[in-house]
């Protein structure tokens, strides 16, 4: 009882350490640097233990993340069929499903409440394309050409009036943002510096594999509100198009991740389950901090 006790503590102890603005502001500073395109420095080795400090600390915060899921996770079946049902059930049960938020910002948020909170999702987007892009390296055939299909997508298909993170970029413009890490609040640069994590380290690949596909089987309703929202205070089609196409591709884009993706990579290996269940469960848990710190705020 005592160790069951003091490994709680001690959870709760380092969870306390990663999430706090300080810590969530200098991880997300350091991904936004060090994935950015650069030139060979003469003091390239200083910056290399400055990334090995930072990648212990980013390890740290992943595995805190870890722990707090890993319950729940343990509770996804490791058969193909048994785990793809669990995972799509998670659209109905798991954390921050049916949010009373997003209604809200459907049918009452002013045109001030909507921009405040589009503010905080843009400063915390981490870039699905990127994402979907450093996940697929070395995956098996099936998993690694659904993602690639997924990509396409979200580069508009060769068309760069069809790219997704153009259009996110025109309703920055749109609303007058200015989306800063700065004045972005821990919770949503916790979920962008999560999902970070977990594509740019191999370890977490089946990871970031279930947190992308959870974002593809819960993002429609979501976007589908906060379209309405902004249709309500007077934005065009045009204007809002990102939130109203990602209503409706993403489930899509859900279906086919679920056949083309999770089904083949439990087939081949069931220890993956436990991995993409934990890597789904993580993205949920960060997203309900958002909308609770989003609820708080918006509410008061």
């Amino acid at each position: 009882m005592a160790s069951h006790f003091n490994r709680h503590a001690e959870h709760d102890e380092r969870t306390s350490q990663f999430l706090t603005d300080s810590f969530q502001r200098g991880l997300a500073h350091w991904n936004r640097e060090r994935l950015a395109p650069g030139f060979p420095t003469d003091d390239w080795t200083q910056q290399l233990e400055r990334d090995q400090r930072m990648l212990r600390l980013e390890g740290a915060f992943l595995e805190t993340l870890r722990d707090g899921v890993a319950a729940e996770a343990a509770a996804a079946p490791d058969d193909a069929d048994g785990f793809v049902a669990w995972f799509e059930n998670l659209k109905e049960v798991g954390p921050g499903q049916g949010d009373p938020l997003f209604p809200w910002l459907a049918e009452q948020a002013t045109r001030e409440e909507l921009t405040w909170f589009f503010e905080q999702e843009a400063a915390g987007e981490a870039g699905f394309d990127d994402l979907v892009a450093l996940t697929q390296v070395k995956l098996p055939v099936s998993a690694k050409l659904e993602l690639a299909r997924n990509y396409w997508d979200e580069m508009g298909r060769g068309n760069v009036r069809g790219m997704h993170g153009p259009m996110l970029d025109a309703l920055v413009e749109t609303l007058e943002v200015r989306p800063v890490i700065e004045t972005t609040v821990w919770e949503s640069l916790a979920l962008a510096n999560a999902m970070t994590a977990m594509a740019t380290s191999r370890r977490y690949a089946w990871h970031s594999v279930g947190a992308l596909g959870v974002i593809e089987l819960t993002a429609p309703g979501r976007s589908a509100c906060v379209a309405k929202g902004l249709r309500r205070i007077g934005l065009s089609d045009k204007e809002r198009r990102y939130f109203d196409l990602h209503a409706v591709l993403d489930i899509k884009h859900s279906a086919d991740w679920n056949r083309e993706v999770l089904r083949p990579l439990v087939e081949e290996d069931p220890r993956r389950a436990s991995a993409i269940a934990e890597g789904a469960l993580i993205r949920l848990h960060c997203g309900l901090r958002c909308f609770e710190r989003y609820r708080a705020r918006l509410w008061a």
